[in-house]
């Protein structure tokens, strides 16, 4: 292996999880490059130009590629990320680099206010955060940073020190937020599902005033194409819907916009049963977690299913009622081990048919329904695929037993995470790269696929089910 290589996959000068005397492929080296360069020295940024600070979602699906090149540095990130956690047990979407200027990123700190606005909820005082959430990957990837290297793990008390956050973490989510009363969470932001642009949200968003346009500037389209990023209409609700949760001192439970969405759900649900194998691992009760995950996940069945559309959909939890829009978060319970085996031949039959062309007419799985109106093969989530969805349907996929279609989609993710420098999101079709390149759990979800698959059936979803990895 050359000194670049050695670079690359040797990050904090630990021995690496891939044997130094095997052959290090290209893709490997160059990906591990990207979080070298997105390293801050305590945590990795998605994206130098265009998102220069700590993102929740972001840093786990980084943790979980960045296991498999430096244990110890997955390890820091997630510490990085937990530490900001508020008292009422919420992990922010952003934690704030105080180095990074102030209009570097809209919305700043400055715009949050957590250690004003946020005192009531418990904002850490030391370090700025935004105040809303993003989807709990978080349990799921400390259990699998602690598998690259369990005796590093126990030697650290990484799993101790994460669990208690991670309780808290959950208990905040399905206490506070089960707004429509029926078990599931609730999103009160389109960036706390993760999938800020996605047509789901065009109704309930609909009831929301705008923001001024002058009250706001947007950094992002400094770094991206305006005809690939939100319209100036939809980026002045966001703003609306974020400075109104402000103003109530981030109470949950009051604004206009409240959303019921099968993804957020389904990687609770796999977080769940990530927590029972950590508690297990700790010498704890883990049956009540177990339960808790298939009760969750009768939930989403009773309130989510939707026979009609072949999939989940969305639930405007205001409205009282489905939205009726095929987005990719109503593929994502796919990932679910306890999921009816009724629901899972039709998931993948939806998957695979017209409205997402996955082995037909894509290679990836598009954000949102081929065939909709509001379908954009560039714009963010209307359409692009992105690497983190397939990546989390490739496990699904893979642990329903459909290896053959799983295979093929790791062959095409893999493909086009190279073909395309890493890029943030991809045109479904062409592979055409969009937004930036360079970006984090791009690379970091690469090294995953190239260092499980394709010798058995082991992978992220499953580890969850059993048969743990290292």
């Amino acid at each position: 292996m050359d000194r670049t290589a050695q670079r690359a996959l040797r990050l904090t000068g630990r021995t690496v999880a891939y044997d130094p005397s095997s052959t290090v492929s290209p893709l490997q080296v160059r990906a591990a490059a990207v979080l070298e360069a997105g390293w801050t020295g305590t945590s990795t940024v998605p994206s130098r130009s265009l998102y220069p600070h700590q993102w929740s979602w972001d840093s786990a699906f980084i943790a979980i590629g960045l296991r498999h090149v430096s244990p110890l540095r997955a390890q820091t990130e997630l510490d990085t990320l937990l530490a900001a956690q508020w008292a009422d047990g919420r992990i922010p979407h952003i934690v704030f680099n105080p180095s990074v200027p102030l209009d570097a990123y809209f919305p700043s700190p400055d715009f949050w206010r957590s250690s004003t606005a946020g005192r009531t909820a418990g904002a850490p005082r030391t370090v700025q955060t935004s105040g809303i959430v993003q989807p709990p990957v978080h349990a799921l990837a400390v259990w699998l940073v602690h598998l690259a290297d369990p005796g590093l793990s126990r030697a650290r008390g990484f799993l101790a020190r994460m669990y208690p956050r991670l309780a808290a973490w959950h208990r905040y989510l399905l206490h506070r937020r089960d707004l429509g009363g029926g078990g599931l969470v609730s999103v009160v932001h389109p960036w706390e599902q993760g999938m800020d642009n996605s047509p789901c949200w065009d109704r309930p968003l609909s009831r929301v005033t705008p923001a001024p346009a002058r009250s706001f500037r947007r950094a992002d389209l400094d770094h991206g194409s305006p005809e690939d990023r939100p319209t100036d209409l939809d980026y002045g609700r966001y703003v609306r819907l974020a400075s109104d949760y402000r103003d109530r001192g981030y109470a949950d439970g009051t604004g206009e916009f409240a959303v019921e969405d099968p993804a957020f759900n389904a990687l609770l649900i796999a977080s769940e049963y990530a927590l029972a194998r950590i508690a297990h691992e700790l010498g704890a009760a883990s049956t009540a977690r177990q339960a808790r995950a298939e009760r969750l996940t009768a939930a989403l069945v009773e309130r989510l299913w939707e026979p009609a559309a072949g999939m989940f959909l969305c639930r405007d939890v205001r409205a009282g009622e489905p939205i009726p829009e095929r987005g990719v978060s109503g593929l994502i319970p796919l990932l679910l081990p306890s999921l009816p085996r009724d629901l899972t031949a039709t998931l993948v039959r939806t998957m695979c048919g017209p409205h997402f062309g996955l082995g037909g007419t894509t290679r990836l799985v598009p954000s949102y329904d081929l065939l909709g109106e509001a379908f954009d093969p560039h714009r963010y989530w209307r359409g692009p695929a992105w690497i983190n969805t397939n990546w989390l349907l490739e496990g699904g996929l893979r642990l329903h037993g459909e290896r053959g279609r799983a295979d093929a989609l790791r062959k095409g993710i893999l493909h086009t995470a190279g073909a395309s420098d890493f890029a943030e999101y991809v045109d479904p079709y062409t592979a055409q790269a969009c937004g930036t390149t360079g970006f984090g759990w791009t690379a970091a979800l690469t090294l995953d696929l190239l260092h499980d698959r394709p010798a058995g059936d082991r992978n992220g979803v499953t580890a969850i089910k059993g048969g743990d990895r290292g």
